[in-house]
Parts: C-alpha cells; structure tokens; sequence
C-alpha cells in the first residue's frame, strides 16, 4: 500500500516491439527502491509509477529503464508529450520505409523461388535481394535481440532474428556447398525467400499495428487539441491583445468571438452567448452563458461574444484534468491482464523451448530428412508465435472504451472499473444534485383571485415587494424566488427584520408586509383565504415548501419551491430497471420528499433522514446481501458511501472530494450516462474477452502445427512464409476488433415514456394515524395504472392515472376491499 507521500506519474516508453519487452520494463520498475507500484502498457507505449519522490526519482527509474534495453521520457511539460508524438511518427514512417521496400525486394525472390528455381543463377539473384531484406530492412530485429540477449532476456524480437537468421545462413552454406547435402543424397533447398517474406509480413505486421494503435488513442488528441494557441486579453487600459496561452494568468479578462474556442477555465464577466460544450459533456445542446456564469476550455462559443475573467489554467483547468484522467486510465490495467502479463514474462523462452525441442524430435525421429525438416520445424515456431497479440488483447480495448467514454462526457479513473462496472446490479443514488438539480426553483406562483381580495396582488408593484424583501433575507430558499422574478424592479424596504425559523418583514409607504412559513402568517392574524389554502395544502401534499406572502392584512400570494427532478433522471432510472438493475435512493431529507422524489423518478426502494456515515452502512448492508454496488453521489457527504461501493461514480457538478473518491464522473450531470457507462463496460469486457480468446486459440493451435504435429497424420509440414503472415497478422486482427468499439452504440434502446399522465386529488375521511395513510396508499398503488401519494395533514390523495383514468367508484371498491372503512370524496 502506498503511503501518502507516494505520487503517481506516467512516463512514455521508448524502445518496447512487443508484450515481453513491456513485461521486462514493468519487471524493472517494480524492482526499484521506493517503487510500490507500477504498470506498463504496451498498447500506448507508457509506464504508469506510484514511487516515493525521497527513495526514488525519475531520473533513477530512467536509469533502471536504460539499463534494461529501453528508454523513459521523464521531462514534466508539453514536450515530454510533444517528443513521444514525434517518437511514434518517426518509428511509423521509419517502418513504413522499410516495409515498403522489403516487399518489393520480396516479391521477385517469391517468384523464382516458387516458379523459377531451375533458371540460371536462381540461388545468386535470391541471395542478393535477401541479403538487403535481412540485414538492412530488418536490421532492427537484430539489433533488438542483440541487446536483449546482453540484458539476459528475449523478447518478440528473438524470435525473429533467430528464425531469419537461421533460414538465411542455413540457405547461404546450402548455396555456397551443395556437395555437402549432395554426397548425402539431399537436395540443397535454399530458404531465401521465407526469410525476406518472413521479415516483409512481420514489418507489414507492425506498421498495421502502429496505425491502429494510434488510432486507440485518437480520444487524448481530440481532447489535446481543443485549446486554442493564443487567446485576445483585455488591458488595464481596456485595450485588446493577442498573446499566447501560456502566458495567461488567473485575473486576466479575455474577450470570446463567435466561434473561438474557450482557452481557460472562467466566469463570465460580461456579454451573452451560448457555448458547445459537448467535446467535454457529450450533450449536443449548446449552453447559454451570462454574467457569473462558468465557462471552460476547450469548449467553443456560438454567435455571441463575451468577456471572461481566467481563473484556472495550465494543469488546473478542467479539460487538463480530464486529458490527465484519460492518460492515467488509458495506462492502467484491468485485472484479467495479470494473468496475461505473467504469461507475456515467460512466453519467449517456452517458445525458443519448443522450438529446439521440434528440431531435436525430427532430427531423432526422421532419419534421412529429420535435419532439414527440424530445421523448418525451428523456423516456423520461432515465426508463427506471437506475444503481441496477447500484449495487445487487453489494452487496446480498454484504450477504446475509455476513449468513448470520454468522448460521450465518461471519465473513467482506471480500468478495474471499467471491468468492475459489468458486475454491478445495484445502483445506489443520492437524491439532492443527482437525482434532483440540487437548487431550489419555484415550481408555482400562485396569487389570491378570490373576490374577497380586494387587492390587485399580480401587478408589478406588489411582485417588486415581494422580491425585494427576498433580495434582503439570507435564507437559501430567498435566492429561489429572486431568481423567478428575474429583474424585477427593486423597491425600498424600511424597518426591515428577519423573524428565526418563520421568515421576513418589512414596511413599504407605511405598509406592513411579510415572506415567510404559515404560522408567522398566523402570529399576526392575517386572513388566509381558502383558494391559497388549498393550494397549499396541494403543494404541501407533494412535498414542497410553501412561502407566504402578505400584507398587514390578507395573504397575497404562495410560492411552492422545490428541488426540482431532473429531466434526464427518469430515463435513466428506467434504464436501469429494464437492464434488471435495482435502484435505491438515499436522502438526508425528510420522509414525505424523499417519497414525493422518489415515486415520481420511478424508485422503489428509498431511505430518508440518513446521515453521511448512515450511506456508507446502507452501501455496506447491499454489499453483505451479495450486491455489487454503484454508488451515484455529488456531494462531500457522499465521500463515504462512494468509497464503500464496488463502483463510485460522481456528478460532474459536485463537490471535488466527489470527483477525486469516484472512479467514474459523470461531466454534464446527466444521470442517463450511467447506464451508458455500464453497457460501455459490457462491451469493452465482451471485447477484450473475445481478443483473449483468439490471442490464446491462435497461439495454442498455431505453435504445434509449426512443430509439426500434422505431419504423420495427412503429410502437412506449415510453409514458414505462411507462419510469417499469420502472425503478422494475429496482433493485427486483436487491435482492429478492439478498434469496432468506436463504432458500437451505448446509447439506449429504452425509448422515453410517452404515456399521458392524468393527476387528480381526493379528498380522504377516517384516517387517524400514519398508520391508516398507509393503508390507503397500498390499497390505491396495488390498481394497475395508477400512482398514489396520501398525507395525513391535510387528508388528501394525489393519484395519477398512467393507463386511463379510473372511476371514483373503482378506487373506493378497491380501498375499502384492501385498506377498510375509509371514505373517497372528489
């Protein structure tokens, strides 16, 4: 385990051709002082270290690396980036050179060597265009193994210097002394062209395999080229300048055009716009933006312009964070891939292992033409295994999927998560900012129309009073009224109080006026007339907070304020109950809300009045039940519970505590992400299962028909240049399944409800105690198609009827049949 002065660093890795070579790094690095962990993946060419920065440094981890055959990149800024992109580019292009030329030499080598082996000078010509072909166009095979063999280890690279080299000196003493094979009666075949074709298929192999493995990361150079290059500043003196981004610092106005891209993490100064945010959220609908509002980098504002004042850059901004998140998951390691990397470490030998034993085998069991076939045995295995396809199962397709996540507003923190998100059958949801907006809005503004209001309560004068008084009070629900009135023009308020736990009140022209609950109302003896009444008693019933307002004498008004649903939460809790996931919610609001939230998001199961410390256990108790837990939270009170979970996720708008426990975050909020991210996780474990499945079936099958094994059954002895294909071709065929992932759907196939949704209230008589509502309620939710809500104070049901409104007399018969002597009344 680390200790807490443990940082985490990723380094790109020079110098890796196959899984071994990866292997070996990751070996290496394991092994140094201070290291308590460290991981390398093949797939992006990266080692990922947790060290302790006063045991160990990067230049001693560089060293180490060095020392093994390889190299690590360990400067700290965009070069670092900057120089593997250029590393990657040089090494595409350099075997795109080399492979282009070796198959031109090799075709005409094929040629006379498969139709034209009698012509004069076959076996000279053959030998000249292999000869560039071995030593000059795969001389890198050579050299790579030559450097292994001096560090005491072999990778990929082995096995193919072995086997070219092998076939081409075998051919050369074949061409330079027949008479030795003649004296003995056998014929001097020469293998030139299975060692030039051999090296063609193997560089065609990895010049496939760069390409697709640069396209696995083509999310990281979306995202890296969101920012802008340079940016316009506005001076202390109000003039416009042009400047690089570097250069930007916290403080600094910028001005936005239409159509910029959005250089730093800031708010809104001046001006309006909307701004695409979808390269970060995934949501197509463009965001409207004004003063105090966030914007963020990489985003690109529409037809307005704006001015903002920068308040995180460099590293700091959000889309920095999120290019850091998706280089640290990319890098990291699923756990299936442990058994894969131990299997890499030692795959090399047990196939140089097999292959001498096949030759041995022949040689002993042939007699006449045991060597020459021994020694095509040796080649072939040596050829037709490949460790690259093993290597690459597994990374490439978490690169994909956590790339598409990314690209759809996922971050996912590391690839344990992605594997754990496939299990998960429980989904635990935090109600206030999740499954709710988590800001008090006004619902409903309801003025007094009775004719015994005298008053004219809905004109601008008496709107500006009432927001006024609000704009003064520092109560959290204040803000929610202030907000709907907009700008409304402000009135001057005199003798303004603020009354502890019932609300405000103060004097416009000598007038009385208070904003508050009920009983400050009734304090003061002022009439509430039954329109407004019963209105409130209809909020209340759904669980709103009602506000009053009024003057010396008459209620004018009431505002019904809620924490609004959000639009998107019951889609995705439909999802996920129709993908056969359960769904909690937990609250520490009062029962009545969390029911009212709850039935109306469609989720069975709720707890309400829970403290911090309570979600964690609840979590605990699901977990202890056999569940594997998501936990979906935004907030710090739900750093707890998102620990415990098998798999935590946070709202992209809560709390950074949230964000840095979570595994997963959701950027735009939306809750139908997440049952997008579990079908990602599906399809990426069924991907990499299927990469796995064919890497090993490959290798199981293709080594002992290389040996072999075919031949005392149906005479079939594997043609070495065939091997060379195969393989060239195995890792490419894992990647390019991987690389389908970009192409499959993870949005849902649930469509959203259109059903019509009738509400009406009744009125109930008989019940005395919680317990009688509750009767009620069963009684009226058991009838297929209808959704009840009963409360006690007042006596009311709220039902809604989502197959056809059902009749008085049908709800009664059904009541009084399940719940007793209670009494329905329109």
């Amino acid at each position: 385990m680390a200790n807490k002065n443990t940082v985490q660093e990723t380094f790109p890795v020079l110098g890796m051709s196959c899984a071994s070579c990866a292997a070996r790094v990751d070996k290496t690095l394991n092994q140094q002082p201070g290291v308590s962990k460290a991981a390398v993946n093949y797939a992006s060419g990266a080692a990922t270290v947790e060290y302790d920065p006063a045991q160990c440094s990067p230049q001693a981890l560089q060293q180490a690396v060095q020392a093994a055959g390889y190299d690590l990149l360990i400067k700290k800024d965009k070069d670092t980036l900057l120089e593997a992109e250029q590393a990657h580019d040089k090494r595409y292009h350099d075997l795109k050179f080399r492979t282009t030329w070796a198959i031109i030499l090799s075709v005409p080598i094929v040629i006379i060597g498969m139709f034209f082996m009698n012509m004069p000078y076959a076996n000279l010509i053959m030998w000249v265009l292999s000869t560039p072909v071995v030593f000059w166009l795969g001389r890198s095979f050579f050299v790579s193994a030559w450097k292994q063999l001096m560090h005491g280890s072999a990778n990929m690279d082995t096995l193919v210097a072995n086997s070219t080299g092998i076939a081409y000196l075998f051919s050369l003493f074949n061409m330079l002394f027949p008479d030795f094979w003649l004296s003995r009666g056998i014929h001097p075949h020469v293998y030139f062209e299975a060692a030039s074709v051999i090296i063609a298929f193997i560089l065609l192999g990895r010049l496939l395999e760069e390409k697709a493995k640069g396209n696995t990361s083509t999310a990281i150079k979306k995202l890296m080229g969101l920012q802008p290059k340079t940016v316009t500043i506005i001076t202390s003196g109000g003039e416009q300048q042009e400047i690089p981004i570097e250069q930007i610092c916290p403080g600094d106005i910028i001005l936005v055009k239409p159509g910029e891209r959005i250089a730093v993490d800031g708010t809104v100064t001046e001006g309006d716009s909307y701004v695409d945010e979808s390269m970060l959220s995934g949501e197509p609908i463009a965001v409207a933006k004004h003063q105090g509002i966030h914007v963020f980098a990489g985003t690109i504002n529409q037809k307005g312009s704006f001015r903002f004042q920068a308040e995180k850059v460099g590293t700091d901004t959000l889309l920095a964070k999120i290019i850091h998140m998706v280089q640290d998951a990319q890098g990291s390691k699923a756990p299936v891939q442990q058994l894969v990397d131990k299997i890499a470490g030692i795959f090399v030998p047990v196939i140089i292992g097999i292959a001498v034993l096949s030759f041995i085998g022949w040689m002993v069991l042939d007699g006449e033409n045991g060597f020459t076939h021994g020694l095509l045995a040796l080649v072939t295995v040596l050829i037709i295994a490949c460790p690259c396809a093993l290597g690459l199962a597994t990374p490439t397709a978490i690169m994909v999927g956590i790339g598409k996540g990314a690209e759809q507003g996922i971050l996912i923190k590391d690839a344990e998560s992605l594997e754990t998100a496939k299990k998960i059958d429980t989904v635990v949801l935090d109600k206030t900012g999740t499954v709710t907006e988590g800001k008090p809005v006004v619902s409903e503004l309801i003025w007094d129309t009775s004719a015994t209001n005298a008053q004219a309560p809905t004109t601008e004068y008496m709107q500006s009073i009432f927001y006024s008084l609000e704009m003064l009070s520092e109560h959290p629900l204040a803000e929610a009224i202030v907000e709907h009135f907009g700008r409304t023009r402000f009135t001057e308020i005199e003798d303004f109080d603020s009354i502890t736990g019932k609300g405000i009140m103060g004097r416009v022209a000598g007038k009385m006026y208070y904003a508050g609950n009920r009983s400050l109302l009734e304090e003061k003896h002022i009439t509430l007339s039954p329109q407004l009444s019963d209105a409130a008693h209809r909020l209340t019933a759904k669980a709103q907070t009602v506000i009053w307002f009024a003057d010396e004498e008459t209620a004018l008004t009431i505002a019904g304020i809620t924490d609004q649903i959000k639009q998107t939460s019951l889609q995705a809790v439909k999802e996920l109950r129709a993908s056969g996931i359960e769904v909690y919610m937990l609250t520490g609001d009062n029962e009545a809300t969390a029911r009212e939230i709850a039935r109306t998001a469609g989720i069975a199961h709720y707890k309400a009045g829970v403290l911090p410390q309570d979600k964690a256990a609840f979590i605990s108790q699901l977990q202890h039940e056999g569940r594997k837990v998501a936990m979906v939270g935004d907030g710090i009170n739900d750093s707890a519970a998102l620990a415990q979970a098998d798999l935590s996720i946070a709202m992209g708008g809560g709390s950074d505590i949230a964000m840095d426990v979570a595994k997963m975050t959701i950027i735009s909020s939306d809750l139908t992400k997440i049952p997008e991210a579990l079908r990602l996780s599906r399809l990426t474990v069924r991907t990499i299962r299927q990469n796995l499945f064919w890497a090993f079936i490959y290798n199981i099958i293709g080594v002992p028909i290389a040996a072999g094994i075919l031949y005392p059954i149906n005479g079939f002895l594997l043609n070495p240049m065939i091997a060379g294909a195969a393989m060239a071709f195995s890792s490419v065929s894992v990647v390019s399944n991987s690389l389908r992932l970009k192409g499959k759907k993870i949005q849902s196939e649930v469509k959203p409800s259109t059903e019509k949704i009738m509400k009406k209230e009744f009125k109930v008589e008989g019940m005395t105690c919680n317990h009688c509502r509750m009767h009620v309620e069963k009684a009226l939710n058991s009838i297929d198609g209808v959704h009840a809500t009963v409360t006690l104070e007042p006596p009311v049901a709220n039902v809604e009827f989502s197959k056809g409104e059902k009749t008085l007399d049908e709800l009664q018969a059904v009541v009084t049949a399940d719940a007793g002597d209670y009494t329905l009344k329109e």
